[in-house]
């Protein structure tokens, strides 16, 4: 029996058998990772799909992802590989000292361990990451953030940027609907942001489920005090998926009205996505309030920011990566 301390769970596994996230295997008394070196998820994408709107704004970034996840999300959206059997899988042959290459090979400066949950996959994304870092390449993770205070700290020297995954400003939410608690996640992010790694934040916002004003303003207000205002909320809208097929889709003015509130809380940059809305994917200078980037979904029309990162009209800076 081995304990795996890589996130809250600590399951204690058995010798060749793996935890809840079916990922991490007890390999003769080490717990290592079935998917190292075999994602089953490689792909090129517009940088704004990760959602990041002020990391590199406009760039292909190169996406891998592999099976399994830690969480149990009653409404995940890649249910197929995150709760699957990752040995079920077709697989690619990557190699952390292949992806450079790859990389390359398909004109991205910029890597996303993303899909599903990279943290479980835990070893094979840091040497990932250490191999791209080498070749001069930025790394980005999509999480979910349920990860111990430890492993996150010896992968964030080789991390730029993250969009960090809040479900819900609850820890009934989290236990409910997640199979998790809310907790570590919200440590994740104070140690993210602490570390000067480029942070955006995710909330997809569930009908019935997490869409009441003092849900959506305890995390505005949590991000803005405890945190940093300027960091981009993207609140994204909710599509029936896995076991979540009987509430409807969020509704237009939910999102906006969430956005709204947010800004009233004091954040500088609010997103709306999986919905057409110009203005949500719009970038607005928070001091003059000219527009500094427009997109229309994935695809940005106009950037008006330089690498100095500041607004041409006042002077202002913004933040992110430009």
């Amino acid at each position: 029996m081995k304990i795996c301390d890589l996130c809250p769970r600590r399951c204690a596994i058995q010798v060749g058998k793996s935890g809840a996230c079916r990922v991490r295997m007890n390999v003769d008394g080490t717990i290592r990772p079935i998917t190292f070196g075999k994602p089953c998820v490689v792909h090129v994408d517009p940088m704004e799909k990760k959602p990041l709107f002020h990391f590199h704004p406009g760039e292909k970034i190169l996406s891998i992802g592999t099976a399994g996840c830690n969480l149990t999300c009653l409404n995940c959206q890649n249910a197929d590989i995150s709760q699957g059997d990752p040995i079920s899988f077709e697989t690619y042959d990557l190699p952390p000292e292949k992806l450079p290459k790859w990389a390359r090979t398909e004109n991205c400066r910029h890597v996303a361990y993303t899909y599903t949950e990279p943290l479980v996959s835990y070893e094979y994304t840091l040497a990932c990451c250490q191999a791209a870092r080498k070749a001069g390449l930025t790394n980005v993770i999509v999480t979910a953030g349920y990860i111990n205070e430890e492993p996150l700290a010896k992968l964030i020297p080789f991390l730029d940027g993250v969009n960090l995954d809040i479900k819900a400003f609850s820890e009934d939410f989290y236990r409910k609907i997640c199979g998790a608690t809310l907790s570590p996640v919200l440590n994740a992010a104070r140690q993210l942001a602490a570390a000067g790694v480029h942070l955006e934040i995710t909330n997809l916002i569930i009908p019935t489920l997490n869409d009441k004003k003092g849900d959506i303003q305890q995390l505005c207000e949590w991000i803005a005090q405890s945190l940093n205002p300027n960091i981009p909320l993207h609140f994204s809208r909710f599509f029936p998926r896995h076991r979540m097929m009987d509430l409807p889709p969020t509704p237009y003015e939910t999102l906006m009205g969430a956005r709204e509130l947010a800004k009233a809380c004091g954040l500088h940059h609010v997103y709306t996505g999986n919905m057409d809305a110009p203005e949500g994917e719009a970038t607005f200078c928070p001091t003059c309030k000219a527009v500094l980037i427009q997109r229309a979904g994935y695809t940005v029309i106009r950037n008006r920011l330089d690498a100095t990162a500041r607004c041409p009209s006042c002077g202002t800076t913004i933040y992110g990566r430009f």
